[in-house]
């Protein structure tokens, strides 16, 4: 589905990512994880089209992604931030705004905003204004707003990390029913190893723009792979009881 090789990334003449290479595969969700400063939204947002690598290649597909990337190809991802950017209007028409956008027909408009909204128990909000939703609900709308529009990939970026613990971990619980129901090709950033733990399939640890490791969530507790990847998880073997 996506392919990486030796992307390389400068920001202000600083290297921020050095020869990162490799492959997701349909279906995998894949976690980026990494302490602060490490690269992980850097690299999504190349991954993502937001910004061209500064060296490298990527690959979408099977094809080479030219540094001006097609409409089309565009279309065929779908991203939700820490942040829910949602518009000020109901919370049905967030939902809608990119269905129409595409020109989907308006009956079909209807059944997919109607699955999402009952996927992530959001119906009773459809008429309310984004506005005056709790943290918790406005993420979720940001999650419908982007699966409504059946991705080929879905890109998470700290999606869980401005809410609670009791809503952070009632929303992971809800998406980790999605994606075993959809399969849907997913990568989220996250410096949260539970996040990752709890909904990727693998995991790359960055470290320093690098890296430092590659392999499911449990291998990595049981077998870090570098000393980089051992320190930074370190803390979390703690929380896991390893």
């Amino acid at each position: 589905m996506l392919r990486a090789q030796n992307l390389c990334w400068l920001k202000n003449g600083k290297a921020i990512l050095n020869h990162i290479s490799f492959e997701l595969h349909p279906g995998e969700c894949l976690g980026l994880v990494g302490p602060n400063g490490s690269g992980k939204s850097s690299l999504l947002k190349i991954l993502a089209f937001l910004e061209p690598p500064t060296s490298g290649e990527l690959w979408f597909q099977g094809q080479p992604i030219p540094k001006h990337v097609p409409l089309d190809v565009r279309r065929k991802i779908a991203i939700v931030f820490q942040e829910p950017l949602l518009l000020n209007t109901t919370v049905w028409e967030n939902i809608a705004i990119g269905l129409k956008i595409r020109s989907i027909p308006k009956q079909e408009i209807m059944n997919r905003i109607m699955y999402w909204l009952q996927q992530f128990g959001i119906a009773h909000l459809a008429k309310q204004s984004a506005r005056s939703l709790s943290g918790g609900e406005a993420q979720r709308v940001s999650l419908a707003r982007a699966l409504v529009l059946e991705p080929d990939i879905l890109f998470l970026d700290e999606p869980f990390s401005a809410l609670d613990a009791p809503t952070k971990e009632a929303l992971r619980t809800d998406l980790s029913k999605i994606f075993r129901s959809t399969h849907i090709t997913t990568v989220m950033v996250s410096h949260d190893f539970q996040d990752i733990e709890r909904l990727t399939e693998r995991a790359l640890i960055l470290i320093q723009g690098q890296v430092a490791a590659d392999a499911a969530p449990a291998a990595l507790l049981a077998a870090p792979q570098s000393p980089e990847a051992d320190q930074f998880l370190s803390h979390w073997r703690l929380t896991f009881g390893n």
